[in-house]
């Protein structure tokens, strides 16, 4: 069984035990979220939302928070003698999904 689910603008595809690396979420260590489902396969069907199906679930724990590697931007504008550097660090939360409850009752 899979589900696909979106979180921070992204969709991830997963399944239950999955670790997974998604954009920030405020929430506590150790806390329970659930996320939005755009897609369910329970191994006989597959349902799609429009956009989402609001009566099936993921449920995940939060693992920990924390940032990336740091990331170096360089941008220029040729013979202008205009430069510029930066760095960047990605804010992310690593995520366990715990459990997946299917739409039951909407299989297309």
């Amino acid at each position: 069984m899979y589900a696909v689910i979106e979180t921070g603008g992204k969709q991830y595809k997963v399944q239950e035990n999955d670790v997974i690396y998604v954009e920030k979420i405020n929430e506590a260590q150790d806390s329970q979220v659930e996320f939005k489902v755009v897609a369910c396969d329970d191994d006989q069907n597959i349902n799609f939302g429009n956009p989402y199906i609001d009566s099936a679930k993921v449920l995940g724990k939060i693992i920990k928070s924390g940032k990336k590697k740091k990331i170096t931007v360089f941008t220029y504008k040729p013979k202008k003698n205009c430069k510029r550097k930066m760095g960047h660090r990605q804010s992310y939360t690593k995520v366990q999904i715990q459990e997946i409850i299917p739409d039951l009752n909407g299989y297309v």
